[in-house]
């Protein structure tokens, strides 16, 4: 059986072609990831872009944001502007690709980050999904700036957001950093 991208299937017998009963090759979660992980106690949060909404941000004090590989989605037009929700964002280029350098991202991340916790602030790192380049982001502020090991700054975001995936390439880099 041969199961291609878009999540048709094909079963092969004895060289013949037999088509299988069409299915999705992938599970759509159309639920929103409004509740962002807070991963350094009332200062980094880990999230999806789902958090960078007006409610979110107030809920959580959140006064800068760190987007890693897409554009801060403007904030919610439903929530009324108000002036507790003034935020200073960032953006980073970094695809979630295995060849991307992660040292590069991490020299402009680690100093933004830097910065907000120097004004006594709270900032979230986000990606799309919050799934694989914002937690490689926090993993590596983690060991660079809070003296952690791989494994243990790997265990501290996994802990509070077990959704994370860093890709095969961003999992070497980080292991590596290490050494």
């Amino acid at each position: 059986m041969v199961t291609y991208l878009d999540g048709s299937r094909k079963i092969f017998r004895h060289g013949l072609e037999i088509d299988a009963p069409p299915r999705l090759g992938f599970i759509v979660d159309t639920s929103p990831d409004q509740v962002p992980a807070c991963i350094v106690r009332d200062f980094l949060y880990l999230g999806s872009q789902d958090c960078v909404r007006r409610s979110v941000i107030r809920k959580y004090g959140v006064t800068h944001v760190l987007s890693v590989g897409i554009e801060m989605p403007p904030l919610d037009e439903d929530d009324e502007a108000d002036e507790d929700c003034k935020i200073e964002g960032k953006f980073i280029e970094c695809l979630d690709l295995p060849e991307t350098r992660l040292d590069d991202v991490l020299v402009v991340s680690n100093a933004f980050i830097d910065s907000c916790r120097k004004e006594g602030g709270r900032v979230l790192v986000h990606c799309n999904a919050g799934v694989s380049r914002s937690p490689s982001i926090v993993i590596g502020y983690l060991m660079q700036r809070c003296d952690q090991s791989f494994l243990q700054a790997f265990g501290t975001v996994k802990t509070k957001r077990p959704c994370v995936q860093p890709n095969a390439g961003f999992f070497q880099q980080l292991k590596q950093m290490q050494t």
